[in-house]
């Protein structure tokens, strides 16, 4: 049901009071075969040292992290969206961990995110957002299906979270 769910910004103070929340995500995501820079074994500690580094860039205007949470105000979801990026490109975004807890999956809530991301970005003043994916992946059908266009794929692009070498399909999105 998601009428109950709501997806807000998070401040920079609202990612470190929120940390262990966001860490659990995280882990939960990694640890459960999502393909998101890290590997395993993975460690919440990594995952808060991640987080730290994001309050961070959010401090510094560098991107905008959106949560979303249900009825009961239990974080179920991020994603974010980066904006600090040279002076050619300010028209340009580009999406970064899309996470949804395993407790919160098929709910609409990547779906939210995404909406909300877009419209974030276009109040940002960006008209073309980009993102990468691991080929093959339920990401990249999720990301087909919600209009986004696939620009091409990378052989060998990146380790999965077990190791084994995965291309990467890179996709745009004009607003």
């Amino acid at each position: 049901m998601t009428s109950a769910l709501r997806v807000l910004p998070l401040s920079q103070q609202d990612i470190l009071r929120r940390l262990p929340e966001l860490t659990d995500i995280l882990v939960d995501c990694v640890n459960g075969g999502a393909s998101v820079s890290f590997m395993l074994p993975f460690h919440p500690d990594k995952a808060a040292a991640f987080w730290h580094n994001v309050a961070q860039s959010v401090g510094e205007d560098e991107r905008v992290v959106l949560a979303a949470f249900n009825g009961d105000g239990q974080l179920l979801g991020t994603v974010q969206l980066i904006t600090d990026f040279p002076e050619n490109q300010p028209h340009r975004g580009e999406v970064a961990k899309l996470l949804v807890h395993s407790r919160g999956r098929r709910q609409g809530i990547a779906r939210m995110l995404m909406d909300a991301l877009e419209n974030t970005a276009r109040g940002c003043g960006k008209t073309v957002l980009v993102l990468d994916t691991s080929t093959g992946s339920g990401a990249e059908t999720f990301y087909q299906q919600c209009g986004w266009q696939k620009a091409g794929e990378i052989p060998q692009y990146a380790l999965m979270p077990e190791g084994g070498l995965t291309p990467t399909s890179i996709f745009y999105k004009l607003l």
